[in-house]
């Protein structure tokens, strides 16, 4: 006859002993555990009395389908980061020099910058009307570097079709309204003439 045991000892079988209520405490600790996480992401430790820490702050409990307890995140109240948009990243290698890496960037706002200074020295008696037009081409050739170069740097500032669209339609705007402005009028066009001299009448 093998030798009996008392309820209170586990059960053995040959060397290994079962006990399948502390098993089943510790896969919940460690469940618990693994659920505690920080806003950095890094889990949540113990204290020195071996009793686990509190929750990070703006992590709250939930019900869940897995256990009675579920951490999940609270949105932040302000933004901290935002992901760098689609074609954000350098125009160059990173070995090249810190103007190489923004040219497309650069570009636009140098002409942009071109063409103010025209507008302000008014050069040529029409500086008015080069500057505006410099400065609508140089919004429109921004539009076209999204477009076509993978990598604009902060050039990117949205999605590549909102950047597209917000630059070329302001460019082509800003264009017409330089062909268009008075007096001598390089172009004409009688629809929209009639329509400002309605407004402004």
């Amino acid at each position: 006859m093998g030798a009996a045991t008392s309820p209170d000892e586990p059960a053995t079988t040959g060397d290994v002993t079962v006990d399948a209520a502390a098993q089943d405490a510790q896969v919940a600790e460690d469940a618990q555990a693994t659920d505690r996480t920080d806003e950095t992401g890094e889990t949540a430790g113990t204290g020195e009395a071996g009793e686990p820490e509190p929750a990070a702050k703006g992590v709250v409990s939930a019900p869940g389908p897995e256990g009675p307890v579920r951490t999940t995140r609270r949105f932040p109240m302000f933004t901290r980061d935002t992901a760098r948009p689609e074609g954000g990243g350098r125009a160059a290698p990173g070995d090249a020099a810190a103007p190489v890496r923004q040219w497309p960037f650069l570009v636009v706002l140098g002409t942009t910058a071109l063409g103010l200074l025209l507008v302000a020295v008014d050069a040529f008696g029409i500086g008015f009307r080069l500057g505006t037009l410099l400065i609508g081409l140089a919004l429109i050739s921004g539009a076209v570097l999204r477009r076509f170069i993978p990598s604009v740097g902060m050039l990117a500032v949205r999605s590549r079709f909102t950047d597209m669209a917000t630059y070329g339609l302001l460019g082509f705007a800003i264009v017409l309204l330089a062909l268009m402005a008075q007096p001598g009028p390089w172009l004409e066009i009688p629809l929209l003439e009639s329509a400002v001299r309605f407004t402004v009448r």
